[in-house]
């Protein structure tokens, strides 16, 4: 079944239901051979769903890292996988960065924005994820986070004034269907397939997210 999201750029974002997280986390890496490591978790507490973490005030509930010693965690074994998730079952899903993908990510308004103006350009897109804190993660080749201050100051951004974020080595994002607490699920925006297991190049993407962030300034 799929939800279509209002707005002026309104996308079909598919959600993966009646399926686990442990499940969805070994076709991650058995499919896409994306590494994978779990994090934190929702637990019930006085009727109301909180991280793992205690953190009462947490930023992401249910959605970071657990340990600090993460990177070393991921894995790409489907075995593997499989072994953390039975251990702790709603475990959320995160996905390293700087690994087989970069993320670009840039607020959903430019998203959807952009991924309008990349329709219209024909450009061949990779997987593109919703957060519900209203990030749009764009995945792209590994080796993004050096290339885009340069690609951006070319087409003539500064990239201090855009709201455009590359994430690389030593860095994550939650990948669907993990929960930020009561906000809701991550979902695909551009949902894995066939036809993207070939990500773009940062530069193929950098001009219409940057004209897209500039806009939503």
């Amino acid at each position: 079944m799929e939800d279509t999201i209002a707005g002026a750029e309104a996308t079909q974002i598919p959600k993966q239901r009646g399926e686990s997280l442990l499940e969805t986390a070994v076709r991650y890496a058995e499919e896409r051979h994306w590494d994978v490591f779990p994090g934190t978790w929702l637990e019930p507490v006085d009727g109301m769903q909180r991280c793992s973490c205690g953190d009462g005030a947490c930023a992401a509930p249910g959605a970071h890292a657990a340990r600090p010693d993460w990177a070393t965690q991921a894995t790409g074994s489907a075995t593997v996988a499989r072994r953390m998730w039975q251990k702790q079952p709603t475990a959320s899903i995160l996905l390293p960065t700087g690994r087989t993908f970069d993320a670009i990510s840039v607020p959903e308004t430019a998203g959807f924005l952009a991924l309008a103006r990349m329709e219209r350009m024909q450009l061949t897109l990779g997987p593109v994820t919703l957060t519900p804190d209203r990030r749009m993660h764009f995945f792209v080749l590994p080796g993004a986070s050096a290339k885009v201050p340069d690609l951006v100051r070319k087409l003539g951004w500064s990239l201090g004034a855009l709201d455009l974020l590359t994430l690389g080595e030593g860095m994550y994002v939650a990948a669907p269907p993990t929960r930020f607490g009561s906000r809701g699920a991550v979902q695909w925006a551009c949902r894995p397939t066939a036809a993207n297991r070939w990500l773009p190049d940062a530069e193929e993407l950098i001009s219409p997210l940057a004209y897209a962030c500039g806009r939503d300034r």
